[in-house]
């Protein structure tokens, strides 16, 4: 994935997988969708979570998301309700 364009796609990916499966995606299924290896996957993760100054992190020492806003991957006591539909925690 040549060029800066590659963190947009992943911050897409990411913001789809937790609006259609309540959670966040592992660095394996962000791997899994572009055609990469595991590897690959978790340093485009990284990079995504540290060149930006969007409210989202990783779980400490892990690589593992904690939060992506709006969402957080924690149960916390803000809920998002979409349609009637409430499987998602906010940050």
């Amino acid at each position: 994935m040549p060029g800066a364009l590659h963190l947009d796609k992943i911050y897409h990916f990411i913001m789809e997988t937790f609006v259609a499966q309540g959670h966040a995606p592992h660095y394996t299924d962000i791997a899994r969708a572009f055609s990469l290896p595991p590897d690959e996957g978790k340093k485009l993760l990284h990079e995504l979570m540290n060149n930006t100054k969007l409210p989202i992190w990783l779980y400490p020492d892990t690589d593992l998301i904690a939060s992506f806003a709006p969402f957080h991957n924690l149960p916390t006591p803000y809920h998002i309700t979409v349609g009637g539909e409430r499987k998602w925690f906010a940050q």
